[in-house]
């Protein structure tokens, strides 16, 4: 009797460990199928404090600029007219919404813009305030993009400055201070359980490779040192690594001597991918940018032996910020959801193409108000652009016609 209960719970045993490689298995064929539909969020419409003395003495942050928007040509669409209205960026009962909206239209990673302005955090509050304390935010995930540019009086509020052209903040940072930012990320955002994790690394993109590299005597090398030490507290806190993502902006179809000076920087500096904040080769007609954007990408995709990461933008119209720009400085032409919705299908079929390497593809933007580039829905549009993201990636209309 013992020995056929002992048969009994050995077959139960073997069962229950197929059954459970099983289910691993499918949860990881599962991951290994998912698309990181990634949308980038500038965190500028709230009350910073630093932003207050320096560039929105409204309160309201970069609203206060966003609501001077006004024409600039026949059947221009300015100032943009948010559907929800003027809602702050670090209020997380807005931010809730946000999160159950683009989950269910297939966005499931905010890539926060985070800055270091003065020996200090500058527009932190969206992410600390809205983001994380979002009752909801474990539906998504999240990465950090370090926007380490300088920063002219004039460019983001030409409307208090005029034509002071002088650097208001300089991106550089010491030694000192970037120890801080590391010691702050790891240990303020890293350590969430749903930070964006590649092969179980944090992702930290950097926007100006360049800046970084002044900021450690222009060198690859010492720029290097700096980030093999990132890589280590990283460890020490117990990660497995750090992937290090170059944050390439727009983008430029290149030289074959930029290109390799390109290739040999990513590789002596050890980057683990490339991705863009916007589509370059930027020019009236959408569907001509969103041409030269692929082809930018696959100059990149040929040069380098890392991964490169599609991007699709939504538009570009950065009139608000500057009164003397018009439409020659605006994407106008062919510039439709539907049109939004076939380039996200060409990233797809890109992401699709290279299943060795994570099915991320980046978006900008989640709210670039200021910049006319936007997934939230609006006044015009509603929820189109929104709908244009679920029909390529959730519904999968456009995979018919490959």
């Amino acid at each position: 009797m013992m020995n056929r209960i002992k048969v009994l719970v050995m077959i139960f045993g073997l069962l229950l460990a197929n059954f459970s490689y099983a289910e691993n298995r499918e949860k990881e064929e599962t991951k290994s199928d998912e698309y990181y539909v990634a949308a980038y969020i500038w965190p500028s419409c709230h009350d910073d404090p630093l932003g207050r003395a320096k560039l929105w003495a409204d309160g309201i942050g970069e609203w206060e600029v966003i609501k001077k928007g006004n024409p600039r040509y026949e059947g221009h669409y300015q100032p943009r007219q948010p559907l929800w209205g003027y809602e702050l960026d670090n209020d997380p009962e807005v931010v809730e919404r946000w999160i159950d909206v683009a989950v269910d239209h297939g966005v499931n990673v905010f890539v926060y813009d985070w800055y270091w302005y003065e020996e200090g955090p500058y527009l932190e509050s969206a992410l600390n305030d809205g983001f994380l304390k979002a009752r909801n935010n474990s539906k998504m995930q999240f990465y950090i993009m370090w926007a380490n540019h300088d920063v002219k009086h004039n460019y983001w509020n030409y409307h208090r400055y005029g034509e002071d052209d002088s650097i208001l903040w300089d991106a550089k940072v010491d030694w000192k201070n970037f120890k801080i930012i590391v010691d702050r990320v790891i240990n303020q955002y890293f350590k969430q359980p749903n930070y964006f994790k590649i092969d179980g690394q944090p992702v930290f993109s950097v926007f100006s490779v360049e800046k970084l590299m002044q900021s450690f005597g222009g060198s690859a090398e010492e720029t290097r040192k700096a980030l093999d030490y990132f890589r280590n507290e990283v460890k020490k806190a117990g990660f497995p690594g750090l992937h290090i993502q170059w944050n390439q902006g727009g983008g430029s179809l290149m030289s074959e001597e930029r290109a390799g000076q390109f290739k040999k920087n990513a590789d002596v500096m050890g980057f683990n991918s490339v991705a863009m904040y916007n589509m370059g080769g930027r020019v009236e007609d959408y569907l001509v940018y969103g041409s030269n954007s692929i082809k930018i990408r696959e100059q990149m995709n040929e040069i380098l032996d890392i991964p490169v990461f599609p991007c699709v933008s939504i538009g570009w119209d950065d009139t608000p910020r500057f009164p003397a720009k018009g439409i020659k400085d605006v994407v106008h032409y062919n510039n439709t959801p539907t049109s939004f919705a076939t380039l996200l299908s060409k990233a797809k079929e890109y992401a699709d193409k290279h299943p060795d390497q994570p099915r991320l593809i980046t978006i900008n933007a989640w709210n670039e108000w200021v910049e006319g580039s936007y997934l939230l829905p609006d006044m015009l549009h509603g929820f189109e652009y929104l709908e244009a993201v679920k029909d390529v990636f959730i519904e999968k209309k456009y995979d018919r016609y490959r």
